[in-house]
């Protein structure tokens, strides 16, 4: 799948099971819950906190669709074509950073 069809899938779904989207206020607030909780299972499960019992059950692939899928719905409502978005940006880091990474010490 790529993420023009990513996209659509979600925009299927708001249209079928949702009533509308979310506004984007209330989107960017359900982004940063959803950052929140996959932070909080990488802090505990590969940081140094102990995880507790209740997290230890918790997907961490599940968790970062939920913020997939946030950003598609952001993408959808403001009208963003994130396929062409990202392609521009990978072609901005490739040029900008190969060299910067390649001859950078503390990645060696």
């Amino acid at each position: 799948m790529n993420i023009e069809n990513a996209q659509k899938q979600v925009d299927d779904w708001i249209n079928t099971h949702g009533v509308r989207y979310f506004n984007e206020l209330t989107n960017m607030a359900q982004l940063t819950e959803e950052v929140g909780e996959v932070a909080r299972i990488i802090a505990r499960r590969y940081g140094e906190q102990s995880e507790k019992e209740s997290d230890k059950n918790k997907d961490l692939g599940e968790e970062l669709a939920d913020v997939l899928f946030v950003v598609l719905c952001l993408a959808n409502q403001i009208g963003i074509d994130l396929q062409d978005a990202f392609e521009k940006k990978l072609d901005i880091k490739t040029k900008r950073d190969h060299e910067r990474h390649h001859n950078n010490q503390k990645l060696k």
